[in-house]
């Protein structure tokens, strides 16, 4: 098609005829053709390839827009970050340097370090329990008692991140339980009773291990009507140190538990994630 463009613009080009008067002695007025200038001639056909060009320059950044190739994605997004986590699309494009974790299954968000990967051993019994649930053999016979063996553990997280290869003592986890329909948090006290009972439960009666609540903060949702407890607190014993930031909810049922924690050494450079990651738990449902 270019060809033919260009085929065209030559013949057009070849017919207009330009006017040259010769010596002021000679009255009679002749013409002849003059081909105009190269730039002329080819303009028919650089016009065709600038629109190709165009358009091929344009559908490749689409393509690195889509793919985020580059990271370009995330640095468009990361001009206006209020807008795009507004519409979520730091699920699949960090925004910030954090990705948005949507659990719609138990209701709710967060959002943790892009760095930060799924746990992959959570992932797995996910799919083991899936394909047990999609198994046409007939349910294993037992005496009532022992229960399903692959019945998950309820004190397991529904989701846990961490750093790439680290041992698990630094990330963050959703722990969701079931409760009564009129379980309140509030029924137990403000933030500040409710940390002091849980470093209590954490250290429980081991006489080496020490917890110390640090902070304790209220946050409201009144369009969901959720009060959020967010507690910091550091437990410590002759073997390790750390540093724990969680956020304690309940509703429909659901005792809902984010818990961040990392070791004492490694608490300066991750207070500021601690913190964002516990501001942005909430319930989706």
């Amino acid at each position: 098609m270019a060809l033919q463009n260009y085929f065209l613009a030559c013949k057009n080009t070849s017919i207009h005829k330009i006017y040259m008067t010769q010596s002021s002695g000679d009255r009679k007025g002749s013409f002849r053709e003059v081909p105009r200038p190269p730039a002329e001639q080819f303009a028919p056909l650089a016009s065709v390839f600038q629109r190709r060009l165009l358009v091929g320059v344009g559908s490749a950044a689409l393509v690195a827009v889509g793919a985020d190739f580059g990271g370009i994605t995330s640095f468009l997004l990361g001009l206006s970050p209020e807008t795009g986590r507004s519409l979520k699309l730091d699920v699949l494009y960090p925004i910030g340097g954090y990705n948005r974790c949507i659990e719609t299954n138990e209701g709710f968000e967060f959002i943790y370090p892009a760095s930060w990967v799924g746990d992959q051993r959570l992932l797995y019994r996910a799919a083991e329990k899936q394909e047990y649930e999609r198994s046409l053999d007939p349910p294993p016979l037992n005496d009532g008692k022992s229960g399903d063996p692959r019945r998950k553990n309820m004190n397991e997280p529904v989701v846990a991140f961490g750093p790439p290869g680290s041992s698990g003592e630094l990330n963050v986890s959703v722990i969701v339980s079931p409760v009564p329909l009129d379980f309140s948090i509030e029924a137990f006290g403000g933030p500040k009773e409710v940390g002091e009972a849980v470093v209590r439960k954490i250290t429980g009666s081991r006489p080496d291990v020490k917890g110390t609540l640090t902070e304790s903060s209220l946050r409201q949702d009144s369009g969901r009507k959720v009060n959020y407890y967010e507690l910091e607190f550091r437990v410590e014993s002759p073997t390790f140190r750390r540093h724990n930031v969680a956020v304690c909810c309940a509703r429909g049922g659901r005792l809902y538990t984010l818990n961040a924690q990392a070791p004492e050494s490694a608490w300066p450079d991750m207070k500021s994630d601690f913190y964002r990651i516990a501001d942005s738990f909430s319930l989706i449902s």
